[in-house]
């Protein structure tokens, strides 16, 4: 049975609690690419991403814990969950060229979640952690494209 996805985020609390299970479940993503990978250099850059998932993990379960986000609940509610749910579900039976185009789409759509997020607080602090997780996903989504580009375009 699978529990029904709200369309908007109830609270920053909500919204923290998705970003943190995205960044679980993009580690557990990454590490499953890395075990199946045939090339050890690539073996190693999925174990990195995986790696770097765990710390934005951690960091958003730090933010949660101080507690420092204040918003206008009528931000919170602007907010819809669709806008940060990957259309293509991860498979073991998929390819590689499918697992690239899901990794950069969680990477997109991790992206836009902090954007959003680092506008609901007025404390710099965590507005710049938000701000600074959303430039990493950044970088991993282009990272991806590059590793598109050179491995799956050129083969085919």
């Amino acid at each position: 049975m699978h529990n029904e996805v709200p369309s908007e985020f109830a609270s920053v609390n909500d919204a923290l609690d998705f970003a943190i299970q995205g960044e679980q479940e993009s580690h557990d993503f990454y590490m499953g690419l890395a075990a199946n990978a045939k090339q050890p250099g690539i073996k190693k850059v999925f174990e990195g991403f995986a790696r770097e998932e765990a710390g934005h993990k951690a960091r958003l379960e730090k933010v949660k814990e101080g507690k420092q986000l204040m918003s206008a609940e009528k931000k919170v509610q602007d907010l819809k969950v669709s806008d940060y749910l990957v259309d293509i579900k991860p498979s073991p039976d998929m390819d590689y060229q499918e697992a690239l185009i899901v990794a950069m789409k969680k990477e997109k759509a991790a992206y836009k979640l902090y954007l959003a997020l680092s506008e609901l607080t007025d404390d710099q602090a965590v507005s710049e952690t938000f701000l600074a997780l959303a430039n990493e996903e950044a970088k991993h989504k282009l990272r991806f494209e590059i590793i598109y580009d050179d491995q799956v375009l050129t083969e085919n």
